[in-house]
């Protein structure tokens, strides 16, 4: 099953304190959000994918901010199952397609879509997806490219994500509003599986 399907939306989630990512994960899951992307901005990024992958099997963990053939090395070598970028370079591309993973490809513009076409890969990550021309854009991009889709990601809300998810080329919407700071540093993962509930019913 392709990454777009297996939920609505794939949290997008940046973890400063490895110890909080399992159960961080946990309260994901259990409110219907298996797919989880862990950032790899902070120190502990792949300590955090490490556990999860350990710890909560029914998890499809991946690791985000892919930008260098190191950090795919790194962030495979850390149990991750899936890797997304926030753009596509050749060197890059070639890095994750021998990950031996699935991968979400960034792409913003139309003419990079194509590369990634020329190269057989359809499904990608549309980001920054509200600042890069959001609803309208990928309106615009479903007629010439009907067989490609998105996982579109940056500045997408709950209030904003069935918008999105009412797109023919839309499988999934990447969103950072499903583990706020404040609830993570509160430990109150109650409210963050209430969120991930919420979001797993878009669809």
């Amino acid at each position: 099953m392709s990454l777009l399907d297996i939920a609505p939306v794939i949290p997008v989630v940046v973890i400063d304190d490895p110890e909080t990512a399992v159960p961080l994960a946990r309260a994901l899951v259990a409110g219907g959000l298996p797919v989880i992307e862990v950032t790899l901005r902070t120190a502990g990024a792949l300590e955090a994918v490490e556990r999860i992958a350990a710890e909560v099997p029914e998890a499809v963990i991946g690791a985000g901010t892919i930008r260098t053939g190191a950090d795919v090395t790194a962030a495979v070598a850390a149990g991750a199952r899936f890797l997304v970028s926030p753009g596509s370079t050749p060197a890059l591309l070639d890095a994750m397609e021998g990950g031996g993973v699935p991968f979400l490809p960034g792409v913003a513009t139309a003419s990079e879509v194509l590369a990634l076409a020329e190269r057989g890969l359809t499904e990608m990550k549309f980001f920054p997806a509200e600042a890069a021309g959001g609803l309208p854009y990928l309106k615009s991009l479903a007629g010439p490219l009907a067989d490609v889709r998105f996982c579109p990601t940056g500045g997408i809300r709950l209030a904003t994500a069935p918008d999105y998810l009412a797109l023919p080329n839309v499988g999934c919407v990447g969103g950072t509003w499903l583990t706020p700071a404040d609830a993570l540093a509160e430990g109150d993962y109650a409210r963050i599986e209430k969120l991930a509930s919420e979001a797993a019913a878009l669809r």
